[in-house]
């Protein structure tokens, strides 16, 4: 018996992790040895925070009332600077091609890409929370689970479709003009959902709000990202 017939075979499915895996893998790394896209970032948001702030006034309540809102428009801002990142090192280094010809099925790239940018947005978001806490009075409110809730729902969402149309937009020389253009319409339902849920519970959900708008984000988020991950190789043929 040859010993390629008594080889153990990998499943499909373990084949296609361990691709998504080293996707995600390789984009974390490149960020951490640079660490420029992080900080960029985190200084955009902190700007916008500022500004908002200075724009609302000194008003103790409407800082509150409006943090919600001001909170989800910081994330989806700064955001896209990182989605225009997640394709520039294949296409300044030309491996854009190669990584195409990678073996497996290519929706593994797309959802390797994902999961590096929801590691780079949560670590956005732990830096903007506390700030927009401190610069908009926002007390920690008793349902802070269904914040966290929120967040990660409104999060994955949004990563998803700045994760498929920077994929668009990455072969355009204009791309950084063209992806907040593609992308931010697309947007509107979560922004609505997501600052509505969030400012909901943060005046304590008294008319039980958040729960439509909970449900309206997790159904966002089903669509989009079935839909995201079916086209993404077709995507990557245009």
């Amino acid at each position: 018996m040859s010993a390629s017939a008594i080889r153990p075979t990998v499943s499909p499915w373990r084949a296609d992790l361990r691709r998504v895996l080293a996707v995600a893998q390789k984009d974390l790394m490149a960020e951490r040895r640079t660490k420029a896209n992080f900080n960029s970032v985190v200084a955009m948001a902190a700007l916008i925070l500022l500004f908002f702030g200075f724009a609302l006034g000194p008003d103790a309540e409407g800082l509150q009332n409006a943090a919600a809102g001001v909170l989800w428009l910081t994330i989806l801002f700064s955001g896209v600077l990182a989605f225009n990142r997640s394709y520039q090192l294949e296409l300044e280094a030309g491996a854009l091609e190669q990584l195409l010809l990678y073996p497996g099925e290519r929706w593994t790239i797309f959802a390797g890409k994902v999961l590096a940018n929801l590691a780079f947005i949560f670590l956005m978001e732990a830096v903007t929370l506390p700030l927009t806490a401190v610069l908009y009075h926002v007390a920690f409110p008793e349902m802070w689970a269904r914040i966290l809730l929120v967040l990660v729902l409104g999060t994955v969402g949004f990563v998803t479709l700045g994760t498929v149309y920077a994929a668009m937009a990455s072969r355009s020389r204009s791309r950084e003009v063209l992806l907040p253009l593609l992308l931010f319409p697309m947007l509107v339902p979560l922004l609505l959902s997501a600052s509505g849920a969030t400012g909901a519970l943060l005046v304590g959900d008294v008319m039980g709000d958040s729960r439509a708008w909970i449900r309206l984000l997790a159904a966002f988020d089903v669509i989009f990202l079935v839909g995201a991950t079916w086209a993404f190789p077709y995507v990557m043929e245009g």
